[in-house]
Protein backbone atom coordinates (compact mmCIF):
# COMPACT_ATOMS: atom_id res chain seq x y z
CA UNK A 1 0.00 0.00 0.00
CA UNK A 2 1.42 3.37 -1.02
CA UNK A 3 0.58 6.74 0.48
CA UNK A 4 0.99 9.95 -1.47
CA UNK A 5 0.43 13.40 -0.03
CA UNK A 6 -0.36 15.77 -2.88
CA UNK A 7 0.04 19.53 -2.39
CA UNK A 8 -2.45 21.03 -4.73
CA UNK A 9 -6.05 21.18 -5.73
CA UNK A 10 -7.98 18.50 -7.58
CA UNK A 11 -10.49 19.86 -10.07
CA UNK A 12 -14.16 19.12 -9.73
CA UNK A 13 -14.24 16.94 -12.83
CA UNK A 14 -11.29 14.84 -11.63
CA UNK A 15 -12.79 14.50 -8.17
CA UNK A 16 -16.02 13.15 -9.62
CA UNK A 17 -14.28 11.06 -12.25
CA UNK A 18 -16.32 12.67 -15.02
CA UNK A 19 -15.46 14.16 -18.38
CA UNK A 20 -16.48 17.59 -19.50
CA UNK A 21 -19.66 18.04 -21.49
CA UNK A 22 -20.00 20.74 -24.12
CA UNK A 23 -23.12 22.73 -24.80
CA UNK A 24 -25.11 21.91 -27.92
CA UNK A 25 -26.44 24.61 -30.19
CA UNK A 26 -29.62 22.64 -30.81
CA UNK A 27 -30.97 23.41 -27.34
CA UNK A 28 -34.17 25.50 -27.67
CA UNK A 29 -33.71 29.16 -26.80
CA UNK A 30 -35.78 31.18 -24.34
CA UNK A 31 -36.91 34.21 -26.41
CA UNK A 32 -37.12 36.45 -23.32
CA UNK A 33 -33.45 36.06 -22.44
CA UNK A 34 -31.67 34.39 -25.34
CA UNK A 35 -30.56 31.67 -22.94
CA UNK A 36 -31.29 27.97 -23.39
CA UNK A 37 -34.47 26.64 -21.86
CA UNK A 38 -34.26 24.10 -19.06
CA UNK A 39 -33.98 20.52 -20.34
CA UNK A 40 -36.39 17.83 -19.14
CA UNK A 41 -35.61 16.13 -15.81
CA UNK A 42 -32.82 13.62 -16.34
CA UNK A 43 -31.72 15.14 -19.65
CA UNK A 44 -27.89 14.95 -19.62
CA UNK A 45 -27.51 17.82 -22.11
CA UNK A 46 -25.61 20.74 -20.68
CA UNK A 47 -28.23 23.47 -20.44
CA UNK A 48 -25.94 26.49 -20.57
CA UNK A 49 -22.51 27.20 -21.96
CA UNK A 50 -19.63 28.35 -19.79
CA UNK A 51 -20.10 31.90 -21.07
CA UNK A 52 -23.80 31.88 -20.24
CA UNK A 53 -23.15 30.61 -16.72
CA UNK A 54 -20.51 33.33 -16.31
CA UNK A 55 -23.06 35.90 -17.46
CA UNK A 56 -25.55 34.70 -14.85
CA UNK A 57 -22.83 34.81 -12.20
CA UNK A 58 -22.04 38.40 -13.10
CA UNK A 59 -25.65 39.23 -12.18
CA UNK A 60 -25.02 38.11 -8.60
CA UNK A 61 -27.81 36.51 -6.53
CA UNK A 62 -30.35 37.56 -9.19
CA UNK A 63 -28.59 35.35 -11.74
CA UNK A 64 -28.65 32.46 -9.30
CA UNK A 65 -32.39 32.93 -8.76
CA UNK A 66 -32.94 32.82 -12.51
CA UNK A 67 -30.99 29.56 -12.85
CA UNK A 68 -32.82 27.96 -9.93
CA UNK A 69 -36.19 28.97 -11.35
CA UNK A 70 -35.37 27.53 -14.77
CA UNK A 71 -34.19 24.21 -13.31
CA UNK A 72 -36.34 23.93 -10.19
CA UNK A 73 -37.68 20.46 -10.95
CA UNK A 74 -34.36 18.95 -11.98
CA UNK A 75 -32.66 20.31 -8.85
CA UNK A 76 -34.95 18.65 -6.32
CA UNK A 77 -32.05 16.85 -4.68
CA UNK A 78 -34.27 15.31 -2.01
CA UNK A 79 -35.90 13.13 -4.67
CA UNK A 80 -33.14 12.37 -7.16
CA UNK A 81 -29.53 13.37 -7.56
CA UNK A 82 -29.44 16.16 -10.15
CA UNK A 83 -27.56 15.53 -13.39
CA UNK A 84 -23.85 16.02 -12.85
CA UNK A 85 -23.68 18.51 -15.72
CA UNK A 86 -26.40 20.64 -14.12
CA UNK A 87 -24.72 20.48 -10.71
CA UNK A 88 -21.40 21.48 -12.25
CA UNK A 89 -22.98 24.58 -13.82
CA UNK A 90 -24.66 25.55 -10.57
CA UNK A 91 -21.45 25.10 -8.59
CA UNK A 92 -19.68 27.37 -11.08
CA UNK A 93 -22.43 29.96 -10.73
CA UNK A 94 -22.48 29.88 -6.92
CA UNK A 95 -18.76 29.17 -6.46
CA UNK A 96 -19.72 26.50 -3.94
CA UNK A 97 -19.70 22.73 -4.26
CA UNK A 98 -23.17 21.18 -3.73
CA UNK A 99 -24.87 24.51 -4.36
CA UNK A 100 -28.02 22.63 -5.41
CA UNK A 101 -28.48 21.91 -1.70
CA UNK A 102 -27.65 25.34 -0.23
CA UNK A 103 -28.60 27.70 -3.09
CA UNK A 104 -26.18 30.31 -1.77
CA UNK A 105 -24.25 32.80 -3.89
CA UNK A 106 -20.62 33.36 -2.85
CA UNK A 107 -18.32 36.18 -3.90
CA UNK A 108 -14.65 35.36 -4.50
CA UNK A 109 -13.69 38.97 -5.29
CA UNK A 110 -13.55 40.83 -1.98
CA UNK A 111 -13.97 44.26 -3.57
CA UNK A 112 -17.22 43.07 -5.19
CA UNK A 113 -18.38 41.65 -1.87
CA UNK A 114 -17.74 45.03 -0.24
CA UNK A 115 -19.65 46.83 -2.98
CA UNK A 116 -22.57 44.40 -2.57
CA UNK A 117 -22.52 44.91 1.20
CA UNK A 118 -22.65 48.69 0.82
CA UNK A 119 -25.44 48.53 -1.76
CA UNK A 120 -27.57 46.10 0.26
CA UNK A 121 -26.71 47.46 3.72
CA UNK A 122 -25.65 44.04 4.98
CA UNK A 123 -22.60 42.70 6.82
CA UNK A 124 -20.17 40.35 5.10
CA UNK A 125 -19.65 36.74 6.15
CA UNK A 126 -16.18 35.88 4.87
CA UNK A 127 -14.97 32.27 5.00
CA UNK A 128 -11.28 31.36 5.10
CA UNK A 129 -10.40 27.77 4.25
CA UNK A 130 -7.77 25.49 2.78
CA UNK A 131 -8.55 24.66 -0.83
CA UNK A 132 -11.53 26.09 -2.71
CA UNK A 133 -15.15 25.98 -1.60
CA UNK A 134 -16.33 24.98 -5.09
CA UNK A 135 -14.14 21.85 -5.20
CA UNK A 136 -14.88 18.48 -3.63
CA UNK A 137 -11.56 18.18 -1.82
CA UNK A 138 -11.40 21.41 0.13
CA UNK A 139 -10.39 21.04 3.80
CA UNK A 140 -12.55 18.81 5.98
CA UNK A 141 -14.34 21.50 7.99
CA UNK A 142 -15.35 23.42 4.87
CA UNK A 143 -16.81 20.19 3.50
CA UNK A 144 -18.75 19.75 6.73
CA UNK A 145 -20.06 23.32 6.35
CA UNK A 146 -21.39 22.36 2.90
CA UNK A 147 -23.30 19.43 4.40
CA UNK A 148 -24.34 20.52 7.89
CA UNK A 149 -24.62 24.32 7.74
CA UNK A 150 -25.18 25.77 4.29
CA UNK A 151 -28.01 23.38 3.23
CA UNK A 152 -29.79 23.70 6.57
CA UNK A 153 -33.12 25.34 5.76
CA UNK A 154 -32.93 27.95 8.53
CA UNK A 155 -29.24 28.71 8.12
CA UNK A 156 -29.33 29.04 4.34
CA UNK A 157 -32.32 31.39 4.47
CA UNK A 158 -30.69 33.53 7.15
CA UNK A 159 -27.44 33.74 5.18
CA UNK A 160 -29.29 34.55 1.96
CA UNK A 161 -31.40 37.27 3.55
CA UNK A 162 -28.99 38.86 6.02
CA UNK A 163 -25.41 38.54 4.75
CA UNK A 164 -23.20 39.05 1.72
CA UNK A 165 -21.16 35.85 1.38
CA UNK A 166 -17.50 35.68 0.44
CA UNK A 167 -14.75 33.08 0.63
CA UNK A 168 -11.01 33.06 0.12
CA UNK A 169 -8.51 30.20 0.12
CA UNK A 170 -5.66 30.51 2.62
CA UNK A 171 -3.60 27.88 0.79
CA UNK A 172 -4.20 24.63 -1.12
CA UNK A 173 -5.51 21.68 0.87
CA UNK A 174 -3.02 18.78 1.07
CA UNK A 175 -4.56 15.70 -0.54
CA UNK A 176 -3.45 12.26 0.59
CA UNK A 177 -3.87 9.31 -1.76
CA UNK A 178 -3.63 5.78 -0.39
CA UNK A 179 -2.98 3.29 -3.21
CA UNK A 180 -3.92 -0.26 -2.23
CA UNK A 181 -2.06 -1.67 -5.23
CA UNK A 182 -5.04 -3.47 -6.75
CA UNK A 183 -6.76 -0.60 -8.51
CA UNK A 184 -8.36 0.80 -5.35
CA UNK A 185 -7.42 4.24 -4.06
CA UNK A 186 -8.61 6.33 -1.13
CA UNK A 187 -8.33 10.12 -1.38
CA UNK A 188 -8.71 12.43 1.59
CA UNK A 189 -7.48 15.85 2.63
CA UNK A 190 -5.31 16.19 5.71
CA UNK A 191 -4.84 19.01 8.25
CA UNK A 192 -6.15 22.54 7.95
CA UNK A 193 -9.13 24.33 9.44
CA UNK A 194 -11.72 26.96 8.49
CA UNK A 195 -13.17 30.10 10.05
CA UNK A 196 -16.04 32.50 9.30
CA UNK A 197 -15.38 36.22 9.81
CA UNK A 198 -18.17 38.77 10.21
CA UNK A 199 -17.08 42.06 8.64
CA UNK A 200 -18.54 45.45 7.96
CA UNK A 201 -18.65 46.83 4.42
CA UNK A 202 -15.18 48.33 4.92
CA UNK A 203 -13.81 44.86 5.60
CA UNK A 204 -13.10 45.47 9.29
CA UNK A 205 -13.55 42.43 11.57
CA UNK A 206 -16.43 42.45 14.03
CA UNK A 207 -16.61 38.79 15.03
CA UNK A 208 -15.01 35.46 14.15
CA UNK A 209 -16.54 31.97 14.34
CA UNK A 210 -13.79 29.33 14.39
CA UNK A 211 -14.31 25.82 13.04
CA UNK A 212 -17.49 23.77 12.91
CA UNK A 213 -20.58 24.58 14.96
CA UNK A 214 -23.85 22.67 14.99
CA UNK A 215 -26.47 24.28 12.71
CA UNK A 216 -28.55 25.83 15.50
CA UNK A 217 -25.45 27.01 17.36
CA UNK A 218 -24.13 28.55 14.13
CA UNK A 219 -27.46 30.31 13.58
CA UNK A 220 -27.32 31.76 17.09
CA UNK A 221 -23.80 33.04 16.46
CA UNK A 222 -24.90 34.66 13.19
CA UNK A 223 -27.82 36.37 14.92
CA UNK A 224 -25.56 37.80 17.63
CA UNK A 225 -23.04 38.95 15.05
CA UNK A 226 -25.68 40.66 12.92
CA UNK A 227 -26.97 42.49 16.00
CA UNK A 228 -23.42 43.63 16.75
CA UNK A 229 -23.10 44.91 13.17
CA UNK A 230 -26.35 46.85 13.57
CA UNK A 231 -25.19 48.38 16.86
CA UNK A 232 -21.84 49.52 15.42
CA UNK A 233 -22.90 50.46 11.88
CA UNK A 234 -23.13 54.19 12.58
CA UNK A 235 -20.27 54.40 15.08
CA UNK A 236 -16.82 55.73 14.25
CA UNK A 237 -13.41 55.77 15.83
CA UNK A 238 -13.22 55.33 19.59
CA UNK A 239 -16.99 54.89 19.99
CA UNK A 240 -16.96 51.97 17.60
CA UNK A 241 -13.94 50.40 19.25
CA UNK A 242 -15.48 50.75 22.70
CA UNK A 243 -18.70 49.09 21.52
CA UNK A 244 -16.70 46.19 20.07
CA UNK A 245 -14.68 45.73 23.24
CA UNK A 246 -17.81 45.82 25.38
CA UNK A 247 -19.51 43.19 23.22
CA UNK A 248 -16.54 40.84 23.31
CA UNK A 249 -16.06 41.29 27.05
CA UNK A 250 -19.72 40.41 27.64
CA UNK A 251 -19.49 37.38 25.35
CA UNK A 252 -16.32 36.17 27.08
CA UNK A 253 -18.01 36.44 30.47
CA UNK A 254 -21.05 34.58 29.13
CA UNK A 255 -18.87 31.78 27.76
CA UNK A 256 -16.99 31.45 31.02
CA UNK A 257 -20.26 31.33 32.95
CA UNK A 258 -21.69 28.66 30.62
CA UNK A 259 -18.46 26.68 30.92
CA UNK A 260 -18.64 26.66 34.73
CA UNK A 261 -22.32 25.75 34.63
CA UNK A 262 -21.69 22.84 32.26
CA UNK A 263 -18.87 21.50 34.43
CA UNK A 264 -21.01 21.70 37.56
CA UNK A 265 -23.96 20.02 35.86
CA UNK A 266 -21.71 17.25 34.58
CA UNK A 267 -20.02 16.84 37.95
CA UNK A 268 -16.59 17.45 36.41
CA UNK A 269 -13.77 19.24 38.15
CA UNK A 270 -12.27 22.15 36.22
CA UNK A 271 -9.58 19.98 34.61
CA UNK A 272 -6.71 22.13 33.26
CA UNK A 273 -6.30 19.77 30.31
CA UNK A 274 -9.78 20.69 29.14
CA UNK A 275 -8.89 24.35 29.01
CA UNK A 276 -5.53 23.97 27.31
CA UNK A 277 -4.83 24.05 23.60
CA UNK A 278 -1.72 22.34 22.21
CA UNK A 279 1.19 24.75 22.22
CA UNK A 280 4.42 24.44 20.35
CA UNK A 281 6.93 26.67 18.64
CA UNK A 282 6.69 24.35 15.65
CA UNK A 283 3.31 22.57 15.84
CA UNK A 284 2.94 19.32 13.93
CA UNK A 285 -0.04 17.86 12.13
CA UNK A 286 -0.43 15.64 15.21
CA UNK A 287 -0.95 18.77 17.32
CA UNK A 288 -3.36 20.37 14.86
CA UNK A 289 -5.54 17.36 13.98
CA UNK A 290 -7.48 16.96 17.27
CA UNK A 291 -8.41 20.65 17.51
CA UNK A 292 -11.50 19.93 15.39
CA UNK A 293 -13.06 16.63 16.41
CA UNK A 294 -15.14 16.03 13.30
CA UNK A 295 -12.22 16.32 10.96
CA UNK A 296 -9.91 14.57 13.45
CA UNK A 297 -11.95 11.41 13.09
CA UNK A 298 -11.28 11.53 9.35
CA UNK A 299 -7.70 12.76 9.40
CA UNK A 300 -6.00 11.12 12.36
CA UNK A 301 -5.53 7.69 10.73
CA UNK A 302 -4.16 9.38 7.59
CA UNK A 303 -1.88 11.76 9.48
CA UNK A 304 -0.54 8.77 11.38
CA UNK A 305 0.15 6.99 8.10
CA UNK A 306 1.92 10.01 6.71
CA UNK A 307 4.13 10.40 9.80
CA UNK A 308 4.89 6.67 9.72
CA UNK A 309 5.75 6.21 13.39
CA UNK A 310 3.89 4.00 15.85
CA UNK A 311 4.53 6.52 18.64
CA UNK A 312 2.63 9.14 16.67
CA UNK A 313 -0.17 6.68 16.02
CA UNK A 314 -0.50 6.08 19.76
CA UNK A 315 -0.27 9.79 20.48
CA UNK A 316 -3.06 10.49 17.99
CA UNK A 317 -5.27 7.80 19.46
CA UNK A 318 -4.71 9.18 22.94
CA UNK A 319 -5.53 12.73 21.88
CA UNK A 320 -8.69 11.68 20.08
CA UNK A 321 -9.74 9.61 23.10
CA UNK A 322 -9.22 12.59 25.40
CA UNK A 323 -11.43 14.90 23.36
CA UNK A 324 -14.26 12.43 22.80
CA UNK A 325 -14.49 10.32 25.97
CA UNK A 326 -17.90 10.61 27.68
CA UNK A 327 -16.54 11.84 31.02
CA UNK A 328 -15.04 14.99 29.46
CA UNK A 329 -16.00 16.80 26.26
CA UNK A 330 -18.49 14.16 25.17
CA UNK A 331 -20.42 14.63 28.40
CA UNK A 332 -20.48 18.40 28.03
CA UNK A 333 -21.50 18.12 24.38
CA UNK A 334 -24.52 16.01 25.35
CA UNK A 335 -26.01 19.11 27.03
CA UNK A 336 -25.94 20.88 23.65
CA UNK A 337 -26.84 17.99 21.36
CA UNK A 338 -29.95 19.76 20.04
CA UNK A 339 -27.74 22.49 18.59
CA UNK A 340 -26.02 19.92 16.38
CA UNK A 341 -28.93 18.10 14.75
CA UNK A 342 -28.92 17.76 10.97
CA UNK A 343 -32.14 18.79 9.30
CA UNK A 344 -33.78 16.84 6.47
CA UNK A 345 -32.00 18.85 3.77
CA UNK A 346 -28.59 17.96 5.17
CA UNK A 347 -29.50 14.33 5.70
CA UNK A 348 -30.79 14.09 2.12
CA UNK A 349 -27.51 15.49 0.83
CA UNK A 350 -25.57 12.94 2.89
CA UNK A 351 -27.69 10.11 1.50
CA UNK A 352 -27.16 11.28 -2.07
CA UNK A 353 -23.41 11.24 -1.54
CA UNK A 354 -23.03 7.92 0.27
CA UNK A 355 -25.96 5.65 -0.56
CA UNK A 356 -23.82 3.50 -2.88
CA UNK A 357 -21.32 2.68 -0.13
CA UNK A 358 -23.46 2.53 3.00
CA UNK A 359 -26.61 0.63 3.85
CA UNK A 360 -29.50 2.65 5.36
CA UNK A 361 -28.52 1.29 8.79
CA UNK A 362 -24.88 2.27 8.31
CA UNK A 363 -25.86 5.71 7.06
CA UNK A 364 -28.11 6.28 10.08
CA UNK A 365 -25.18 5.42 12.35
CA UNK A 366 -22.90 7.69 10.31
CA UNK A 367 -25.31 10.58 10.77
CA UNK A 368 -25.54 9.92 14.50
CA UNK A 369 -21.76 9.80 14.88
CA UNK A 370 -21.35 12.98 12.84
CA UNK A 371 -23.90 14.82 14.98
CA UNK A 372 -22.09 13.68 18.13
CA UNK A 373 -18.72 14.87 16.80
CA UNK A 374 -20.30 18.16 15.70
CA UNK A 375 -21.73 18.70 19.19
CA UNK A 376 -18.25 18.18 20.67
CA UNK A 377 -16.79 20.60 18.13
CA UNK A 378 -19.45 23.14 19.08
CA UNK A 379 -18.56 23.23 22.78
CA UNK A 380 -14.80 22.97 22.21
CA UNK A 381 -14.83 25.75 19.63
CA UNK A 382 -16.88 27.97 21.90
CA UNK A 383 -15.03 27.33 25.15
CA UNK A 384 -11.48 27.09 23.81
CA UNK A 385 -11.19 28.90 20.48
CA UNK A 386 -13.96 31.48 20.48
CA UNK A 387 -13.13 32.59 24.01
CA UNK A 388 -9.56 33.37 22.93
CA UNK A 389 -10.86 35.34 19.97
CA UNK A 390 -13.06 37.40 22.27
CA UNK A 391 -10.00 38.05 24.42
CA UNK A 392 -8.02 39.21 21.38
CA UNK A 393 -10.81 41.58 20.35
CA UNK A 394 -10.95 43.00 23.87
CA UNK A 395 -7.20 43.61 23.83
CA UNK A 396 -7.13 44.76 20.18
CA UNK A 397 -4.55 42.05 19.73
CA UNK A 398 -4.06 42.06 15.94
CA UNK A 399 -7.81 42.31 15.33
CA UNK A 400 -7.94 45.69 13.54
CA UNK A 401 -7.32 44.21 10.09
CA UNK A 402 -8.56 40.95 8.62
CA UNK A 403 -5.17 39.94 7.26
CA UNK A 404 -3.48 40.30 10.65
CA UNK A 405 -6.28 38.51 12.47
CA UNK A 406 -6.39 35.63 10.01
CA UNK A 407 -2.61 35.16 10.23
CA UNK A 408 -2.88 35.00 14.02
CA UNK A 409 -5.82 32.57 13.91
CA UNK A 410 -4.06 30.07 11.68
CA UNK A 411 -0.81 30.30 13.62
CA UNK A 412 -2.07 30.30 17.22
CA UNK A 413 -5.53 28.71 17.14
CA UNK A 414 -5.32 26.24 14.27
CA UNK A 415 -1.57 25.56 14.67
CA UNK A 416 -0.95 25.75 10.94
CA UNK A 417 1.17 28.92 10.57
CA UNK A 418 1.94 30.28 7.13
CA UNK A 419 5.63 30.03 8.01
CA UNK A 420 5.40 26.22 7.75
CA UNK A 421 4.92 25.22 4.09
CA UNK A 422 4.40 21.57 5.12
CA UNK A 423 1.58 22.18 7.62
CA UNK A 424 3.27 20.10 10.32
CA UNK A 425 3.48 16.96 8.19
CA UNK A 426 7.29 17.17 7.94
CA UNK A 427 9.34 17.29 11.13
CA UNK A 428 13.13 17.83 11.22
CA UNK A 429 13.21 15.83 14.47
CA UNK A 430 11.79 12.67 12.87
CA UNK A 431 13.96 10.33 10.78
CA UNK A 432 12.15 8.81 7.80
CA UNK A 433 14.98 6.79 6.16
CA UNK A 434 13.80 8.23 2.82
CA UNK A 435 16.14 10.28 0.70
CA UNK A 436 15.46 14.00 1.25
CA UNK A 437 12.60 12.93 3.55
CA UNK A 438 10.55 12.13 0.47
CA UNK A 439 10.17 15.84 -0.31
CA UNK A 440 9.70 16.60 -3.99
CA UNK A 441 9.42 20.09 -5.43
CA UNK A 442 7.83 20.60 -8.83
Amino acid sequence: MRVLVQWGLIGLGMALGMSSVSAQSAIPQDPSSGLPQAPPVGDPILARSTEQVANLRSQGPAGLKRFLKDHAQALQFQAVLPALSLRKQLDALCKQRDCHASQLYWHTDFAKAQAAAKASHKPILSLRLLGNLDEELSCANSRFFRVALYPNAQVSKYLRDRFVLHWESVRPAPVMTIDFGDGRQLKRTVTGNSIHYVLDAEGQPLEALPGLYGPQAFLQQLQRAEKLWQQTADLKGQDRQQALQTYHQQRLEAIQGAWVQDLQTAGIDDIPALRALPASDAPTAVDAAPIAVGKAMVEIPLVSSAMSLSTLVNQNRTQLQEVTQPQTWGKLAAFHADLARLDQNSQSLMRSKHSAYRSPEQLAKTIQNFERAMAIDTVRNEYLLHSRLHQWFMERNQTDTLSQLNEKVYAELFLTPSSDPWLGLVSPDVYSAIEEDGIQLQ
